[in-house]
């Protein structure tokens, strides 16, 4: 198990008033952060997540920011939030997502998992990545951003037809490429998109101070919220699967917090950590 002094430093971790985010955000408590950020769609919850992190931990510096990734107005609205009460930022875990088999679209006109788990997230980095550049700057420290990929981008194969679109994200966003068929795969879709874009931004990031290390973090199978929503059949069978298969929710939190702390920044950087034979690797 990861583990680092974060004495005087802030995480946020988004998604984090349940299952892998709340696990992930109990280790960084005890590691002792000036802030910890719980960001998260409801408040209810969220102060519920805090009140038992508290008791769990004796954490009391966590805070609740709201943000709803279905909306990108929220995301802009957290980043307006940071720039006036953040301060500094050393580690960005983005952790929410959803999975489901249905075609809906967001009040923004996208499909919503491919918003929630992709653009709103990679929005949400990209706005917050001049806060974590200005922290590396003043506290000679490099951040990390970790993005919460799959196993499952593994298997993901995209219609040639969908590729060669000029605008991809919107093709896989129209109701014509989205059938109860294709909506089966749509999460794993979007967590090829997050490794994609884990290396994309490093490789536009600068390879010297000031320095940021983005690494993609697969939790492995685990007992989550994520399928928390599964009814009918698919539930018997997801359940009988987490039973046999599944780690437990604090054991997939491990990768998170490995790609947070863990490693050596440098090599690090555009990294895929995974859960292999039992302990994290690269």
């Amino acid at each position: 198990m990861a583990d680092a002094d974060l004495t005087g430093k802030t995480v946020m971790v988004v998604g984090a008033n349940v299952g892998l985010g709340f696990e992930a955000a109990k280790h960084f408590a005890r590691m002792n952060p000036a802030r910890l950020i719980l960001a998260c769609r409801s408040q209810e919850k969220g102060n519920a997540a805090i009140a038992s992190l508290q008791q769990e931990t004796g954490f009391s510096g966590a805070e609740m920011w709201m943000i709803d990734l279905g909306e990108l107005s929220s995301v802009k609205n957290l980043v307006d939030k940071f720039d006036v009460d953040g301060g500094r930022l050393d580690i960005l875990v983005e952790n929410a997502a959803v999975a489901v088999t249905e075609y809906n679209t967001t009040p923004d006109g996208w499909e919503s998992t491919l918003q929630v788990n992709y653009l709103a997230l990679s929005l949400l980095a990209l706005l917050l990545l001049p806060r974590m550049l200005q922290t590396a700057k003043d506290h000679t420290t490099t951040p990390r951003l970790v993005v919460v990929s799959s196993g499952v981008h593994h298997s993901v194969t995209i219609d040639p037809a969908v590729a060669a679109c000029p605008k991809i994200l919107q093709a896989l966003s129209s109701r014509e490429n989205s059938s109860p068929q294709a909506m089966k795969t749509r999460y794993h879709v979007s967590k090829l998109l997050n490794v994609f874009f884990t290396r994309s931004l490093n490789a536009h990031l600068p390879l010297s101070s000031p320095m940021i290390t983005v690494t993609a973090a697969n939790p492995g199978y685990c007992r989550s919220a994520l399928r928390r929503n599964i009814r009918s059949l698919s539930a018997v069978y997801f359940w009988l699967m987490d039973m046999a298969l599944a780690f437990s929710t604090e054991v997939g939190s491990r990768q998170l917090v490995y790609a947070a702390v863990g490693g050596d920044d440098r090599t690090m950087r555009g990294g895929y950590v995974s859960w292999v034979q039992g302990s994290a690797s690269q």
